[in-house]
């Protein structure tokens, strides 16, 4: 069975959609460690919970680009002495360097339509007040493989939701997130059919 790591930063609840998916049969992997970039990560407690492998391995926000990279190398070294066979960004806030030898094991999850609405600052709240900014009528969110540059890697599922005129970031947030719970676990069923 395909192990996987949950990269967070946040609340954690695209980490608790995944453990939720698992208990009930709807994830083909195994979910063997969470890994967070913040203490006060409140996902945590969902791996606690769950009885899952849970470390915090700090990249505070003043952190250099060579101290970001040290801490992902660090990160990725625990994955690997995990087994881990994917590992899924889920709500991480934070550039991971990606080297030659996780290309192609590393997602991410997007709450847009990449291309669009992606790349350096669009995360969170800032992706849907952009969205409905712009005026575009869909929206939606994507799952990609992650490489060296923000939401750029290829895409593996995407999955639409209208953007409706009396929306706010936080309703459009709430629809999309609905789309995210469906999007990341057959994403990573897709992976572990390829890797049997």
């Amino acid at each position: 069975m395909l192990k996987i790591a949950v990269l967070i930063s946040g609340g954690g609840t695209t980490l608790r959609n995944l453990i939720e998916k698992k208990a009930a049969n709807l994830l083909n992997a195994e979910i063997v460690l969470v890994l967070a970039s913040s203490p006060k990560a409140g996902g945590l407690r969902f791996a606690k919970e769950a009885g899952i492998e849970h470390h915090v391995v700090e990249i505070k926000s003043s952190a250099t680009p060579e101290e970001i990279e040290k801490l992902s190398g660090e990160m990725l070294q625990r994955c690997e002495q995990a087994g881990v066979d994917l590992v899924v960004l889920g709500g991480f806030l934070k550039k991971l360097t990606v080297p030659t030898k996780w290309e192609g094991r590393i997602i991410n999850i997007h709450p847009a339509l990449i291309p669009s609405f992606c790349g350096k600052g669009f995360y969170g709240r800032r992706v849907h007040q952009a969205v409905l900014d712009y005026g575009v009528k869909l929206s939606g969110c994507t799952v990609h493989y992650v490489d060296n540059e923000y939401d750029h890697g290829a895409v593996i599922v995407q999955k639409a939701v209208p953007v409706l005129a009396e929306d706010t970031p936080e309703t459009l947030a709430e629809r999309v997130f609905q789309t995210e719970c469906e999007a990341l676990p057959e994403a990573i069923n897709l992976i572990a059919e390829t890797k049997q």
